[in-house]
């Protein structure tokens, strides 16, 4: 897009936030990405020293102090380079917390949480999302000249596309004119994009998929010559679409894909299909901390106005609204779940209806750091030992789905405008429970075949990987995948035992269906300290 004309009244003023834990790399270059935007495009005008109408706020979520401490530097680096960057760290959050938990009452435990002041870290991008709430109310004196636009720390103001020559990661979207053109011009009053890249997803839910990707690689390589020229270049012609990474697409009204994904190598330059084994081999172990080799999804342009939709789904790292929705903070937060963005999105739909929209402006998911091949901090993955543990992320994943899907339910029957009895609720979330944990075990069974096929195939003494020296350390890239796949998904494993029946899950349940019983509860108590900072918000239509 060409620079447009400046004219102030016309710009909203848009506040950048990026919750962050524990990344430093991920988040200088989320703000990288920021600055270059700015100085491409030139949303507001640079005044001063700075860009006009651009600030961010890094919300602090880190345990180490190093870490702390180099998310301050970024800050003040990008400050110097006209970026006005503040970095709302956890002296600050806790004053916020403080000062409001009088007027939230119980309430707060379930909003912002109860956290001990000495170890006010890793409270979950949920619970940081509300403080920071509390936050930006200061930022709202009233006016209708300022969107809140809350980004992932993982992510950057470019796309991803699909071309001739490979994947490129380009500056094809100009985010601020856009966004400013769509509040403008619609009736909208919050906004979500996607992303591209990364799926958005836990590899707990694409694990099933992955493994027909690597298996069918293997296939393909084995009728090849492994010193030929390589011929993983071209595109995909398995169809795609947004949840083509999901083992339950179909959940979501999406067509299950049946068809395996072809890996496009991403080598430059002259190589054969040894290099391309080994660069692939290389990556698979990524895909626990969520990145995809084969199933990334790619930016389409279109007609930015027409292209816009009804939404039902928050993306939480792609979200942009108007103060007056300050007044739906992320529902549940101290439960930690997973889906949460989706679940807010399922309560807002109901509420707020054609004003709540999507729009063709998605941002660059990149779950891992170039240089390491993992990401810098991941709640629920722990790498402490030799393998790889899931079951923190799995266990989040499955109750976020059980909570998503009841609040599908609940929505439909009337949800939150009318609160439903106990035995309602506990009704539709046991049901919902019974029908996931069902779908999970088939998942299961249906991973442990396909686990199966890869070990013959790449076992297959006619393979030629299994003749070449050079091939060893993909080897044992291939064997540590597959014993950390075995690991998270068979049927002892940590993550299912925790969603197998049980004392866990009864408490999980019931945590569930009493933080939905009180949620408008919760959400009288949020509204009244939100009126101690500025105005009431206005009421939705």
């Amino acid at each position: 897009m060409k620079r447009e004309v400046q004219r102030d009244d016309e710009y909203y003023n848009f506040v950048v936030v990026i919750p962050v834990a524990d990344r430093p790399r991920h988040l200088e270059s989320c703000l990288d990405s920021l600055l270059e935007l700015c100085r491409r495009f030139n949303y507001g005008g640079f005044d001063g020293g700075c860009y006009r109408k651009i600030n961010v706020v890094i919300a602090d979520d880190s345990k180490e102090p190093a870490n702390i401490e180099s998310h301050r530097a970024i800050a003040k680096q990008f400050n110097r380079q006209g970026l006005r960057s503040y970095h709302f760290g956890q002296s600050e959050q806790l004053e916020q917390t403080s000062r409001h938990k009088k007027s939230l009452q119980s309430a707060a435990d379930r909003i912002i949480g109860n956290t001990d002041p000495a170890a006010y870290y890793h409270k979950g991008a949920s619970m940081m999302r509300n403080i920071t709430y509390l936050k930006l109310r200061e930022w709202d004196r009233g006016s209708d000249d300022t969107l809140f636009y809350f980004i992932d720390s993982d992510q950057e103001f470019k796309v991803k596309m699909e071309t001739p020559e490979g994947d490129r990661d380009r500056y094809a979207i100009n985010y601020f004119h856009s966004l400013n053109r769509i509040f403008r011009d619609t009736g909208a009053g919050i906004l979500t994009g996607k992303v591209v890249g990364d799926p958005p997803v836990s590899p707990s839910v694409m694990t099933a998929n992955f493994l027909e990707d690597v298996t069918a690689f293997l296939e393909q390589m084995s009728v090849i010559d492994a010193p030929a020229p390589c011929s993983f270049h071209q595109r995909n012609l398995a169809a795609a679409d947004d949840a083509a990474y999901h083992d339950m697409a179909d959940l979501f009204g999406f067509k299950q894909t049946v068809t395996p994904f072809r890996y496009r190598c991403t080598l430059r330059g002259e190589h054969n299909h040894l290099d391309c084994f080994n660069h692939f081999a290389s990556k698979l172990n990524r895909f626990f901390d969520g990145e995809h080799p084969t199933r990334k999804s790619y930016y389409s342009d279109g007609d930015l106005l027409a292209d816009i939709q009804p939404a039902r789904t928050i993306y939480t790292g792609n979200y942009i609204f108007k103060p007056e929705y300050l007044d739906y903070f992320i529902p549940f937060a101290t439960l930690k779940l997973r889906m949460a963005g989706p679940v807010l999105g399922r309560i807002i739909k109901a509420e707020v209806g054609d004003r709540f929209v999507s729009a063709n402006l998605p941002m660059l998911h990149k779950r891992t750091v170039r240089e390491q091949g993992v990401s810098e901090f991941r709640p629920g993955i722990d790498r402490s030992l030799e393998r790889v543990d899931l079951s923190g992320e799995f266990e989040r994943q499955f109750f976020g789905d059980v909570m998503l899907f009841s609040m599908e339910q609940l929505t439909v029957a009337g949800f939150p405008q009318t609160t439903p009895t106990r035995g309602e609720v506990e009704s539709i979330v046991t049901a919902v429970e019974g029908e996931m944990y069902q779908k999970y075990l088939i998942k299961r069974e249906q991973i442990g075949l396909k686990m199966e096929q890869l070990k013959t195939h790449l076992n297959d003494n006619s393979g030629w990987w299994n003749h070449h020296s050079e091939l060893t350390k993909s080897k044992e890239a291939f064997s540590h995948f597959i014993d950390n796949i075995e690991n998270n998904f068979n049927a002892a494993s940590k993550g299912y035992q925790l969603i197998a029946p049980g004392t866990h899950k009864e408490k999980r349940l019931a945590a569930i269906c009493w933080s939905i019983l009180l949620y408008n509860d919760d959400r009288v108590a949020w509204r009244r300290a939100l009126e101690r900072e500025g105005r009431e918000p206005e009421q939705k239509r």
